[in-house]
């Protein structure tokens, strides 16, 4: 795209359009798609309650999210006079911002990426971490004890499976032998035979397709689930959203939020949700590759088959928030110090003592 700009401007200012250009391609749809999700969300939900769903606003309800936010933004930003009103508006701006900045990294296709640094991965992690300040800075400065006992466990809740996830994902770039993501999804390709996980089909010509995914292999795969579980403690979503419970904390650290600033929590919560999916199939199944290494599969692009990776794992979340109950706050710090913590550990161990043993790092 640098090239494109080049024609008609000088180089520097032909760089600084495209990426430009090159944010509001990710930014603009994501955000739409965002909007799009909350529906598909609520719609998950009420079929696996036998209720319909949002279907009034627009065929099918399709606008139902845009209707609700036209509510929001037309509500009145209400401020408490005892919080501390430049960090109360700064929060959920951080929030929504630190969302969408990780996107940067994503391989959208072999040569569709904002930003292909060697270092993306590292990236990721230090802009999943601020997310947290989002969280902290909005309770505490609310000024109210129920954002603040919100915003705590928040806190915790964050920093305690960030951890697990760390120590995962070393396993994965052991693996890749790199921090780059285009590199990690490349090292994907015809990861593991079909052969290895059905050995009964014996001559059958199938056999010799490959898989295309870390997923497949037996040592990642308990990694895959970890990291699967570890990313909805994360995002907050059910069933570990003790952040927001109702029961105990009204509403938890947006409970002082009112109009937009609310429903930037709001967005930044689901783009937060979508990032973890395609972190999920980017680091495990394969990004934009398709499923199975067999050339037809190639003629689909590849931000298609990422698109349909990130809907299978939305769906994933959407299906436990529906189904599986909350969880306890000890029972939540318990599953991430004494079960994952130990868990990823060992396997950081047993994956590098397997890739030592036969010479990956020659």
């Amino acid at each position: 795209m640098t090239q494109f700009f080049a024609q008609w401007l000088p180089y520097d200012w032909a760089w600084g359009v495209a990426t430009i250009c090159g944010i509001l391609l990710i930014a603009l749809p994501l955000m739409l798609g965002v909007a799009m999700i909350i529906y598909v969300d609520r719609k998950i939900w009420a079929a696996m309650a036998l209720r319909r769903g949002p279907n009034v606003v627009g065929p099918w309800g399709l606008l139902q999210s845009f209707a609700d936010g036209l509510k929001v933004a037309l509500q009145e930003t209400i401020i408490p006079s005892a919080a501390n009103k430049g960090l109360f508006l700064l929060a959920p701006i951080i929030t929504f911002t630190v969302a969408l900045m990780a996107w940067a990294v994503i391989p959208f296709n072999s040569g569709a990426i904002l930003a292909n640094i060697n270092v993306g991965l590292l990236y990721v992690l230090a802009i999943s971490s601020l997310g947290v300040y989002g969280t902290v800075i909005a309770g505490w400065s609310s000024n109210s004890k129920y954002p603040f006992f919100s915003a705590m466990r928040a806190s915790a809740q964050m920093i305690s499976y960030e951890v697990s996830i760390g120590f995962i994902l070393i396993c994965v770039v052991l693996w890749a032998k790199s921090f780059n993501m285009k590199d990690i999804v490349e090292a994907q390709h015809g990861a593991v035979s079909l052969a290895y996980w059905f050995p009964v089909l014996d001559g059958v010509p199938v056999l010799g397709w490959k898989i295309n995914g870390f997923v497949a292999n037996p040592l990642l795969f308990p990694m895959w689930v970890m990291f699967l579980i570890s990313g909805m403690a994360e995002t907050g979503r059910a069933p570990f959203d003790l952040t927001e419970a109702e029961s105990e904390l009204v509403a938890g650290y947006q409970t002082e939020y009112s109009s937009m600033a609310f429903a930037l929590y709001w967005l930044g919560e689901y783009a937060n949700v979508l990032l973890m999916c395609a972190l999920n199939a980017t680091l495990f199944w394969g990004g934009y590759l398709p499923p199975l290494d067999i050339p037809v599969l190639y003629l689909i692009p590849g931000f298609i088959w990422l698109l349909l990776k990130i809907l299978f794992f939305f769906f994933i979340f959407s299906w436990v928030k529906a189904t599986v109950p909350r969880y306890r706050y000890d029972q939540l710090m318990r599953l991430g110090w004494k079960v994952f913590l130990p868990v990823s550990l060992m396997f950081v161990v047993v994956v590098s003592g397997f890739l030592m043993w036969k010479g990956h790092f020659a």
